[in-house]
């Protein structure tokens, strides 16, 4: 109960305080209070953002990966003149700005089919009404459905495609505790049944299948899944199926979700699986961090996904990249691929930053994150599969990351275990391959690396460079069924990863030729060839 005073006291604190409370505190605790710049108006949010971070002493460089609107675009288009990779080509086409003031043509308002927000009456049928009345709209430039200043109790109810879902910043959309109003529907095909338990599962409280164009936005407002009662219920063994997500869009294409804060998830926070062309940017998500399962962002089966500027403080993975279970991942057969990951700050007691897995199955590749910073959390990176998984875990590049206060900066797990049934084959062994992780810092971590594959199917080529971690353990690595490379990492790697990354090595590092040649010619970094 502890935990959850005190975050319900951090929120009240950085939504009440003038701006200028933000600057006056330590280093550790300023990036906490990077993520509450959102809840400024608009008008003074970057002014803002900017003299606090002028004044807190060494913040400077974080500033710069931290700035909005044109010194992003500026950023990017220097990036991309400077690297000839063809990734960044193909990332900055789906990793763009986008303004939540788009308009579309026709807008209505909760109220107006008749919707009360007091916090007791449900609302779902006027949510219900007002999309349907919307969908006249959907072939006429669209529709945005306002949600005012109030606390709008509601169950679940589905969004239509050319829709815009805006918040107020004083709106507060609640789910309802009565699990009634959260319908049961199928399993996802790629899982076979329901993440936790046998049959169906809840549906998620805001939800969306074969959707075009679906925008859920606002003026910061926030979306509060109540799920204290699922996490009880969770705890006791009270539940016939698996919890639902907050937010859950299916076989979509053009999502936007930016500008709120995501409270309290009984299960994922956010969850698109099985879309394309999806948008996260800046925004919030809480959770006791204590609570179970209650993700950050899960990308499943998806591509060309963007995940940017976002802060995350919950009880299981801040991301997870996912893509199906066992048997069932394998035939469905859809990887979540070209995922981008950039400025995040959180904290997790239990899990990752950033985690791929374990459900893996239709495959993971070209997944590009950087600039994260995570502090008092378990890990910072984290790989986890099994035999029976299959498929593969591919093409990842991770750098320029902050660690503090955490128990393990880098982990692989090859025996994660947890399968859907019997009939799974554990034959089925996952490939795991071309990881390159660089530019890791870290204080106050108790181990390096936990690296540990599966007998008889390493993980090949794991590539670490310039990683300085200060570590407390007298045995700071431990690999097993391990292959790779390494340069300039402290303290020292463990045996199968002492070979040098030399130029003879580039091809097998993903993405890492390119970037030691960029950092070799603007003479710039913290690392420079040594040979």
């Amino acid at each position: 109960m502890k935990t959850r005073k005190a975050f319900g006291s951090k929120i009240q604190m950085c939504r009440t305080r003038k701006w200028k409370w933000c600057c006056q505190m330590r280093r550790e605790h300023l990036f906490n209070c990077r993520s509450t710049f959102s809840l400024f108006p608009q008008n003074q949010k970057q002014k803002q953002e900017q003299q606090c971070f002028l004044r807190a002493e060494g913040e400077t460089a974080d500033l710069s990966h931290m700035r909005r609107s044109l010194a992003l675009v500026g950023l990017l288009l220097v990036v991309a003149l400077l690297s000839d990779a063809p990734w960044a080509a193909r990332g900055s086409s789906h990793c763009k700005h986008t303004y939540s003031e788009d308009i579309r043509p026709h807008s209505v308002t909760i109220t107006e089919f008749g919707a009360v927000g007091d916090g007791v009456n449900l609302n779902t049928k006027a949510f219900q009404n007002a999309i349907f009345y919307l969908n006249s709209f959907s072939d006429k430039g669209g529709a945005k459905l306002f949600v005012p200043a109030g606390r709008w109790l509601t169950g679940s109810f589905e969004l239509i495609s050319h829709l815009t879902l805006w918040l107020d910043k004083d709106a507060v959309i609640l789910g309802s505790t009565n699990s009634a109003d959260w319908p049961v529907i199928d399993p996802l095909p790629s899982y076979g049944r329901g993440r936790e338990l046998p049959g169906g599962r809840h549906q998620s409280l805001i939800y969306g299948r074969n959707l075009t164009d679906v925008i859920i936005t606002g003026d910061n407002g926030t979306i509060n899944g109540q799920g204290d009662i699922w996490w009880e219920w969770f705890g006791t063994g009270n539940l016939n199926y698996t919890r639902p997500h907050l937010v859950e869009l299916m076989n979509s294409t053009g999502v936007v979700i930016s500008n709120l804060t995501f409270l309290n998830s009984p299960f994922w926070t956010l969850h698109p699986v099985y879309c394309s062309q999806v948008t996260v940017q800046n925004v919030t998500i809480l959770a006791p961090l204590d609570s179970p399962n209650t993700d950050g962002i899960d990308p499943d089966s998806s591509d060309n996904v963007c995940i940017e500027d976002c802060y995350i403080s919950t009880g299981d993975d801040l991301i997870a990249i996912k893509s199906g279970w066992d048997e069932y991942g394998i035939a469905y057969g859809r990887p979540c691929t070209n995922i981008i990951i950039r400025r995040l700050i959180g904290e997790t007691r239990r899990s990752a930053g950033i985690a791929i897995g374990s459900e893996m199955s239709g495959g993971v590749s070209e997944v590009h994150a950087e600039n994260l910073r995570f502090f008092k959390s378990s890990t910072g990176i984290l790989i986890k599969t099994s035999p029976g998984r299959g498929n593969y875990v591919r093409d990842i590049y991770v750098s320029n990351v902050t660690l503090a206060d955490v128990d393990i900066a880098i982990r692989f797990i090859g025996y994660y275990g947890e399968h859907p049934d019997e009939f799974y084959d554990p034959n089925e062994l996952p490939t795991i391959e071309r990881i390159t992780l660089k530019d890791i810092t870290g204080e106050n971590i108790k181990r390096a690396g936990l690296l540990e594959g599966i007998e008889g199917d390493n993980f090949l080529n794991i590539c670490l460079a310039n990683i300085t971690l200060n570590v407390t353990s007298k045995s700071p690595w431990n690999c097993s069924y391990i292959q790779g490379y390494s340069d300039l990492v402290s303290p020292e790697t463990c045996e199968p990863l002492k070979e040098m990354i030399s130029p003879e090595r580039y091809s097998d590092c993903y993405h890492l030729s390119d970037h030691l040649r960029s950092s070799s010619n603007q003479k710039k970094g913290a690392w420079s060839l040594s040979w």
